[in-house]
């Protein structure tokens, strides 16, 4: 049995240069990923701040369910707006509908464009130009409105070279998407272009919006909770609990694809071969692997269960034979153990403890004894699983329960405060580059596939680590303790 510090990968005669490798890989079934990297359903590390920023680095966020439905859902609607492509649905209004009405619902929606639409036809655009110096707020928006007359549109299927010659050309920020009737098809900004230009591997869906997943449980709520993360667009349900071999998180995963065969699952956690082929049989587009391995989670302690992850890893690889991808969740401290992970056999990594402390993180900046802290804690902690959308029913215990009732199986801590994710991933995956390069391994599945280790003692990880040396300056991808 071993983990991350048992091994280390052998070099390989190699060819490749680390600046010349494909990180892609997949997530899911039916989900790719320009980074193997996930960030965990946390409520110390991931709502749609970070999942807008791990999508625009080319991984792909988590929704942690510490919350209401609709609270989760309004997350979830916040990525897939954040850079839409094109909008299929835009907010709209009526030629009679009031300055007054309109500037509310701009406000409440943070747009500043709104197409004007009757009987189902576009006949105008209004946008913040038109309401910026406008005193008259009972008087129609059609009094204000760009009309048909000087109204630039674009057919469906325009190419992306095209409408950004058509935006440059008008000197306008927003373009609206018509059919062969002049009925609206969607709308398209000028701001997403710019947002894509600025993160040209970003993981998006069909319609050019960053993806996104969330996590879910078993309890009763759950059939209420997908339907409207599904409603709100969300790509990946993850149905996610401490124990993913069981009969709720098996049935769940049944459910949810046989309801919702378009949205991708998820099931976990497990650790063994055996779970895999039950949440494979049960209709998974991915599995989720680690019991026990996290910083902050005490499983193994509390309850004696678990398995080293590089063993989990391997054993759940072999049983699945690239039917569906796994996801190694758990026990990562540095871009080595990344590349571990993918040589045992993972697709993606899931990490909490690195993304935690990021500007990017929920939370507030604490300081403390000298230096700038944000919390971070496992979801199987107090905290985390005291109130009534807690995690108690991820660890199977009762949520109405009070705090002293509750058997915890993490901790809650502080971690530094590590300044924007941008400048964490690029570490990490240049780390990943590095190990790719040593291993002759130009994309992810050479390193899954043929990856070689070698076991090595508590000395050799010893000699691996600094040593007999004070560091005088922090590099940005070692810290130690």
């Amino acid at each position: 049995m071993t983990s991350f510090d048992d091994v280390l990968l052998l070099p390989a005669y190699s060819t490749v240069l680390p600046k010349d490798v494909s990180l892609k890989t997949r997530f899911t079934r039916g989900i790719n990923l320009n980074i193997p990297l996930v960030s965990a359903a946390m409520d110390t590390v991931t709502e749609s701040r970070m999942a807008i920023a791990m999508a625009q680095n080319g991984g792909i966020g988590i929704l942690h369910k510490n919350m209401d439905i609709a609270a989760q859902a309004a997350e979830v609607r916040r990525v897939k707006k954040f850079e839409a492509g094109m909008v299929k649905d835009p907010i709209t209004v009526t030629p009679e509908t009031t300055v007054r009405e309109l500037i509310s619902i701009t406000r409440a929606n943070n747009i500043s464009g709104v197409p004007v639409v009757k009987d189902g036809k576009v006949v105008g655009i209004v946008t913040g130009r038109d309401t910026r110096f406008e005193t008259n707020l009972e008087q129609p928006v059609s009094n204000i409105m760009t009309g048909q007359d000087r109204l630039v549109t674009v057919r469906e299927g325009e190419s992306k070279e095209n409408i950004q010659a058509l935006l440059q050309k008008h000197r306008i920020e927003k373009v609206l998407v018509v059919g062969e009737h002049n009925e609206l098809k969607g709308l398209i900004t000028v701001t997403d272009f710019r947002k894509a230009e600025s993160y040209p591997s970003s993981c998006k869906d069909d319609l050019g919006r960053l993806r996104v997943g969330a996590a879910v449980g078993t309890g009763v709520e759950t059939p209420s909770r997908v339907e409207a993360l599904v409603e709100a667009g969300v790509d990946a349900i993850v149905v996610d609990t401490a124990h993913g071999h069981s009969a709720g998180v098996i049935e769940r995963v049944r459910w949810v694809k046989a309801n919702y065969p378009q949205v991708q699952v998820i099931g976990g956690n497990i650790a063994t071969g055996d779970a895999a082929l039950a949440l494979l049989d049960a209709g998974a587009d991915a599995v989720k692997v680690g019991i026990g391995p996290g910083s902050i989670c005490t499983t193994r302690i509390v309850a004696g269960i678990g398995m080293p992850q590089i063993s989990a890893i391997d054993s759940v690889a072999n049983a699945l034979k690239d039917q569906i991808p796994l996801i190694a969740d758990g026990g990562i401290r540095f871009s080595g153990d990344m590349a571990k992970a993918i040589g045992a056999g993972a697709s993606t990594i899931m990490v909490g403890s690195l993304l935690a402390g990021t500007e990017e993180a929920p939370g507030e900046v604490e300081f403390f004894q000298g230096r700038y802290y944000k919390a971070y804690r496992g979801m199987g902690s107090l905290g985390a699983m005291a109130g009534a959308t807690g995690s108690a029913d991820r660890y199977f215990q009762d949520s109405k329960a009070g705090a002293e009732k509750l058997v915890p199986e993490g901790i809650e801590g502080r971690v530094p405060y590590k300044g924007p994710m941008g400048n964490i991933v690029h570490q990490m995956m240049g780390g990943l580059r590095s190990s790719m390069g040593y291993t002759g391994s130009s994309v992810i599945e050479d390193l899954r596939q043929n990856a070689k280790f070698v076991k090595i003692t508590s000395a050799g990880m010893s000699e691996s680590h600094v040593h007999d040396v004070t560091i005088t300056k922090e590099a940005p991808n070692y810290r130690v303790g």
